[in-house]
This record gives C-alpha cells, sequence and structure tokens, in this order.
C-alpha cells in the first residue's frame, strides 16, 4: 500500500492512523468500494474506514479506540465468506488481518501448527506437504481463503465427512475482545479441559464475539493411499441412493460429491473441464483414504453399490495427475456459474442424508415456481446442499426472486430436520431465516451469551441473529418487574 498524507479533518481517522501507520489504512470512497461487501454481493455498504494492523497490539488498540468511542468495527479475512458476514452494515471501521499471515510455528512432534488469521488455507497443506503432514479443512476457496476466516465461519470443505468441519482441528485461540482485552483459549492441546467449551463458542461465532489474532491448528499425517472414483447417473435419485447406501455399507469415504446436469453445465463450460457427459443427471465424486491395505476392497464395494442402482459409467482414477483434474473441476464449482450466468446466489442447508431425492424433488419445484435455473452441487455424504440460484440482477425483479427461492431453499432443508447452514454461517444473509430452526426463546438466549461478550454490541452488529419476537421482549422485561 502506497503511503499518502492524511488529508482529512475526521479525528477518528487521524486517531487510527497513528495506530497503525498512515500507509495502513484506506478512508477515501475511490478506496473504500473494494469493501463494501464479501462474497455476498445482494448487499453493500461502504465502512468508515478500513485498517490494516500488523500485530496482535495493534488490533487490540484498535479496537479498544473504537470501543471506547463507540465506533462500530468488524474483523474482515480475504472477503471470500458467503452470507455477508463482513459487509459493513453500520459504517464500521473494517479490521483486515490480512498482514497477519505469518506461519508462525511447527510441531510435528505434536502434530501442531500456530498461524496468524490471515494465513491462507491451502498454504499451509503447502507448507508442510514435503514432511509429510497436511491440514484437513479444505472449502472450495482454499486457495484464497484465510484459516482466521475458517474459524469465523467454522468453514468446512469436500473432506469434512472423514475428518470434520474446523471446529475439529482448533487447537487454541488467541482472541482480542470487543473491549480490546487479550485473552488465549486452549492451546496447550489437552483433548477435553475442564470448564466452559470457549474455543467451541468462539468457532464459528461470525465474528460476533471477538477477534481472533492466532490459531493453534491440529495437522494430520498424510494417509498412505488414497483412491479417487467419478460415477455417472442418469438419475438423480440412483445417486442419491448410491450415496445412502455407500454409508450404511460401513464405508466412511474421505469425501463425497455430487453435481447435478446444471452443475456439470458450468465446470464443464470454466476452467478446467474434464469431459463428463452433457446428459447425464448427476454425478458423484468419491473418495477413500488410509492405510494402504484395505483400500482396494473399498473400492471394490462402491463400484459394486453403484452398479447397483444403475450407473451409466464409473471409473477409478488411474494416475494423480487424473485424480487432480477431477477435484480441480469440482472445486471451481461455485465460480463455474458465471460461465452460464451472470449471477448467482449460492446457499447452504443440511438435510439428512436419506432425504436428498425428497429434497432435491422440492429444489426444483421452487426452480419451476420462480422461473430461475438451479445448480445443485454439494457434499453428498454429510447432506450438506449447496442450491446455487442463478439470475440476472440487470433484469427487474430477479434479484428479489433468487433471495425468495433461496430462502425457500433453506425452508425445505429445515422441514426435514436440517439446518439453514453447513459452512458458510449465517451472516446477514440469513438471519431472518434462523427463524426456520430456533423459537424467538431460543434467539434470544444466545443474543445473551452475545451480550456476555459484545455488550455494546459494536462488534459486527446486525449479523447472524434476527430481532426476537415483541412478545418474547415483553416477557423478557415483565419478568425482572417486582
Amino acid at each position: 500500500m502506497r503511503k499518502r498524507p492524511i488529508a482529512t479533518n475526521d479525528p477518528h481517522i487521524r486517531a487510527l492512523a497513528r495506530i497503525v501507520g498512515e500507509e495502513a489504512i484506506l478512508y477515501r470512497k475511490e478506496d473504500l468500494i473494494a469493501y463494501d461487501c464479501d462474497g455476498f454481493t445482494v448487499h453493500r455498504h461502504l465502512p468508515k474506514a478500513v485498517v490494516f494492523p500488523n500485530s496482535t497490539e495493534e488490533v487490540a488498540a484498535v479496537v479498544k479506540y473504537c470501543h471506547e468511542h463507540e465506533l462500530p468495527f468488524l474483523a474482515r479475512g480475504a472477503g471470500t465468506g458467503l452470507s455477508g458476514g463482513a459487509i459493513p452494515l453500520n459504517g464500521e471501521v473494517i479490521i483486515s488481518l490480512t498482514r497477519m499471515k505469518r506461519l508462525l510455528h511447527v510441531d510435528l512432534e505434536n502434530r501442531r501448527a500456530v498461524v496468524e488469521p490471515g494465513f491462507v488455507n491451502l498454504k499451509l497443506t503447502n507448507s508442510i506437504a514435503h514432511r509429510g503432514y497436511y491440514y484437513a479443512p479444505d472449502p472450495s476457496s482454499q486457495y484464497c481463503c484465510t484459516i482466521g476466516g475458517n474459524v469465523a465461519e467454522n468453514a468446512g470443505g469436500a473432506h469434512c465427512l472423514k475428518y470434520g468441519v474446523t471446529t475439529n482441528h482448533i487447537l487454541g485461540l488467541e482472541v482480542v475482545l470487543p473491549d480490546g482485552e487479550v485473552i488465549e483459549i486452549g492451546g496447550n492441546g489437552v483433548p477435553d479441559p475442564p470448564g466452559y467449551d470457549l474455543l467451541g463458542l468462539l468457532t464459528g461465532s461470525e465474528g460476533t464475539l471477538g477477534i481472533v489474532t492466532k490459531i493453534t491448528v491440529r495437522l494430520l499425517k498424510n494417509p498412505e493411499a488414497k483412491q479417487t472414483v467419478l460415477a455417472y447417473f442418469d438419475e438423480v435419485e440412483d445417486a442419491s441412493q448410491t450415496v445412502s447406501d455407500i454409508i450404511s455399507a460401513g464405508i466412511v469415504p474421505a469425501a463425497l460429491e455430487m453435481m447435478d446436469q446444471t452443475a456439470i453445465e458450468a465446470v464443464e463450460a470454466a476452467a478446467f473441464p474434464v469431459g463428463h457427459p452433457k446428459d447425464i443427471a448427476a454425478l458423484l465424486l468419491i473418495e477413500v483414504d488410509g492405510i494402504s491395505a484395505g483400500i482396494s476392497e473399498q473400492i471394490d464395494d462402491i463400484l459394486t453399490i453403484c452398479r447397483r442402482h444403475h450407473v451409466r459409467e464409473v471409473k477409478v482414477a488411474e494416475s494423480e495427475e487424473e485424480r487432480a483434474r477431477w477435484w480441480a473441476n469440482r472445486k471451481t464449482g461455485f465460480g463455474a456459474m458465471g460461465a452460464i450466468s451472470p449471477d448467482y446466489l449460492v446457499q447452504d442447508g443440511v438435510i439428512p442424508r436419506s432425504r436428498l431425492p425428497e429434497v432435491l424433488r422440492e429444489i426444483a419445484n421452487i426452480s419451476r415456481k420462480y422461473g430461475l435455473r438451479i445448480a445443485n452441487i454439494f457434499h453428498a455424504g454429510d447432506g450438506n446442499l449447496h442450491p446455487l440460484v442463478l439470475f440476472d440482477a440487470s433484469q427487474p425483479g430477479e434479484t428479489e426472486r433468487a433471495l425468495a427461492a433461496g430462502s425457500e431453499c433453506l425452508k425445505a432443508c429445515a422441514a426435514v430436520g436440517g439446518s439453514i447452514t453447513g459452512e458458510h454461517g449465517v451472516g446477514l444473509e440469513k438471519k431472518e431465516e434462523m427463524r426456520f430452526i430456533f423459537s424467538d426463546e431460543e434467539i434470544l438466549a444466545q443474543t445473551a451469551i452475545r451480550d456476555v461478550f459484545n455488550p455494546k454490541n459494536l462488534l459486527n452488529a446486525g449479523k447472524l441473529f434476527p430481532t426476537p419476537g415483541r412478545c418474547v421482549e415483553t416477557k423478557q422485561v415483565s419478568s425482572t418487574v417486582k
């Protein structure tokens, strides 16, 4: 960032510049436009300023200043979040953590590493792969998303079916609380320490309870072997039943992904085509890993199950290069939608695996109802759906129809006992849909926890929770009157 003298009389801008340096603050409108949204682009709001601290001490000083002067603020990583969690609704001071991007410590003997929040997810695995280790959580955006952002959203990924989401790989956090106090949670590797699970509470809190400045993560040893299967189906129901039967057979793949025909059209039109047939209804990408002994037997069982459900073609990757091409094709799924649609809205619902055919049929009905194409590309093994609603924002009313269609997709997930998010978070986008799965009383209980950490509600206000109903507020007030 090029140093420019501060050309404003705003005392807050000048004070923040003294904390982080004049070269580490943006406040002109033309500079702030790039920070008016994250990966959820439907809503845009300009921040008051963006600061780029280099250390925990600078983050704490900025937060303390904002707290004392009642300036709303929020943290931001790479801006790849898909639910609007980093959108500055209230003219916040954005604390960008992208300069805090160091790998601080690697301890392979105890299988852990310490990183700053701006450290890119995939870079961690690349840094230790030559020593036989890797970091398991692998969001599709892992080549650019940051581990701090993954902690905020409790990000998942294709391989979370077997290995779990981010919270399963976090051993410790350093956190700046909303008043500027710095605390450390965990970090010593004790598997089940006594007391409240503050690590679990902070991971996935979407930047509403504190700002993470250091992260201790769990590292895994590279598996001895892995094999990947690609299966093509003429009916979505056959592919869905194959998913359930694989799990029912006692096989837990490292990953079990599905794409429908619209999603396949997109990935084949984008950067990494692999030659998927254009007329198939769905494909499954299935990967198993572990010790070498037994891998071939699992693959044989998977092939048998696929054939039992009328698979058109099923094949095993013959080389690492072929496997990598299949995965590159899958990982570009969201961005590939730009090849077939001017705009898209990605949703993130969760359902029981056994309800896949039913919910996918309902999503098809929603697509017809709103006259918008919906592509499905998702983590089928754990029932984490990603309906992508395709629309054209330049056409009057299409954005509103896309939002309504997305909301109905989430309602369909909730109706079968599922959830409105599995890994993308609630943020701004889905906060009203929280009512699909929580009562007003339950929402009030959760906001009470937020208020313990963030009593002034200056940190990332207006995210994650809807305002509880008036009856609950009245009940709460009246119960305190004696």
